[in-house]
């Protein structure tokens, strides 16, 4: 039986945490790139440093010389990212980052394995294994850790860039601590953040008060307890941030992308990826498989698993555990997931709509969890299959 009294953590990180910074990048270049064509192929990776930033990977058009023209445009693409951001140090400045473009066409060996021909589905872009998971803890089916810690810096940034809190910068990490009783948080045991600022002169003290309504604000008003702990800062100044601070790369925050830690995850990052690679497309499906057997009241806590092999079209396994929450057996959801969805890479494309520029704006503050867009964005967080898995199972 699962246990129902303990206390559980989940991090997160700003949308300027170096790595998250790679993310978004990597997510512009794939959105410029459906946007010229949405079946385009990009597996784009970004390095950054101080003062640098690196492009590489892989792309694909139908035309060679669109092809050439997009990639001329990666330079802007980059800079504008940075720019949204909000980074204008010395060492790191939208402006004056050198950028170095590697991205080169895909290779055919993988193209083949992928594309539809001679009679045969298209099939997945590679091996591997994909979770989704969803709980009924939170109103988004989200566990609470990870949700709370993506709000609080998501308010920080807003409240950065509209001007009310100057004295940010935009590196920051958040972790927060719930205590569970019952199955259900009841309490935050801790909060820790660090935000990057503007002064060495500003103390811990400083950044707390500028940081603690915002934070407040954010979490449910009887989570805060006079017992909760609080680490703002604590290793003092946080000036020097960003990639100038530390290296950022492209799909290193897998887990703060997801759920952080409360679910298990198949080690495939998401950013940069068109959704022909299973890594991002079938952990999207994952998700919204999981989230409408909770939503279609099957379950309280449901896990998905989904595996695939290169060029191979269909799933070959779906698994499903309802954590001892079922209302059914396991076996009947399995076989319902498979009746109510087309769970192929094409099948999955279609139903979410994924061959859209939808992507720079998952970037930061979790893939998971976040409203249906009018656009199509976050499509995976609809909760339209319920009705059908109940009459499936």
């Amino acid at each position: 039986m699962s246990r129902l009294d303990y206390v559980f953590t989940s991090e997160s990180v700003s949308e300027g945490h170096p790595d998250k910074l790679c993310d978004r990048i990597s997510d512009s270049v794939l959105d410029a790139f459906l946007a010229e064509e949405p079946q385009a192929r990009v597996a784009c990776e970004t390095f950054a440093t101080t003062g640098r930033v690196i492009v590489g990977g892989e792309i694909g058009l139908s035309d060679k010389a669109r092809l050439g023209r997009m990639k001329e445009q990666v330079d802007g693409i980059v800079r504008e990212a940075i720019r949204d951001i909000g980074y204008e140090q010395d060492k790191f400045h939208w402006r004056t980052v050198e950028i170095t473009n590697l991205l080169h066409e895909q290779s055919a060996h993988i193209a083949q394995g992928v594309d539809a021909r001679d009679g045969k589905d298209e099939g997945a872009g590679d091996q591997g294994i994909m979770f989704g998971y969803a709980t009924r803890e939170t109103p988004e089916l989200m566990p609470a850790p990870i949700l709370y810690a993506h709000a609080v810096l998501r308010r920080l940034a807003e409240a950065r860039k509209s001007g009310q809190e100057p004295l940010l910068r935009p590196d920051a990490k958040s972790q927060i601590s719930l205590r569970y009783a019952g199955g259900r948080p009841v309490e935050v045991t801790s909060i820790v953040l660090s935000t990057q600022h503007e002064s060495e002169a500003q103390s811990s003290a400083d950044i707390r008060a500028i940081v603690e309504p915002h934070v407040r604000a954010v979490l449910p008003e009887d989570w805060i307890t006079p017992a909760t702990k609080w680490w703002v800062n604590p290793t003092g100044a946080f000036v020097i941030g960003g990639p100038d601070g530390d290296a950022g790369l492209t799909g290193r925050k897998i887990i703060v992308d997801t759920y952080g830690g409360a679910a298990p995850h198949g080690g495939g990052a998401f950013s940069g990826k068109d959704p022909t690679k299973v890594d991002r497309s079938a952990a999207y499906a994952a998700r919204y498989l999981a989230k409408n057997v909770v939503a279609a009241g099957l379950a309280d806590r449901c896990t998905i698993q989904l595996s695939y092999a290169i060029g191979v079209s269909q799933p070959l396994s779906i698994y499903a555990d309802l954590h001892g929450t079922g209302q059914v057996p396991e076996a009947a959801v399995e076989r319902a997931l498979s009746e109510v969805m087309d769970l192929s890479p094409r099948g999955i494309r279609l139903h979410l709509g994924l061959n859209r520029p939808i992507y720079a704006r998952t970037a930061a503050y979790g893939h998971f969890g976040r409203a249906p867009e009018a656009d199509g964005g976050f499509s995976w967080e609809r909760t339209d299959l319920a009705d059908a898995l109940r009459a499936a199972v």
